[in-house]
């Protein structure tokens, strides 16, 4: 398959469940090039986007757990 270079973006609405986020992009480690997260505490909430390159299987994948996080919003953008 062919590989693809992608960009999850993540909104965490529940700091609660950042560890469950955490878990699964440390699975996916080997896949991501770069990681940026910028906190908005008076808001409750964060922004995490993350810089891959796998195959759009595998980023959709990852995406779509992570958007079955209750309290957490995932979309992703491809080259």
């Amino acid at each position: 398959m062919e590989e693809k270079i992608g960009v999850i973006a993540i909104i965490v609405e529940d700091f609660e469940k950042t560890e469950k986020v955490n878990e699964l992009l440390h699975e996916n480690r080997e896949y991501i090039v770069g990681r940026l997260g910028i906190p908005f505490k008076d808001k409750n909430t964060a922004v995490i986007s993350v810089v891959l390159r796998a195959t759009a299987e595998l980023i959709n994948a990852l995406s779509g757990k992570l958007g079955m996080i209750a309290g957490i919003k995932s979309k992703v953008l491809f080259k």
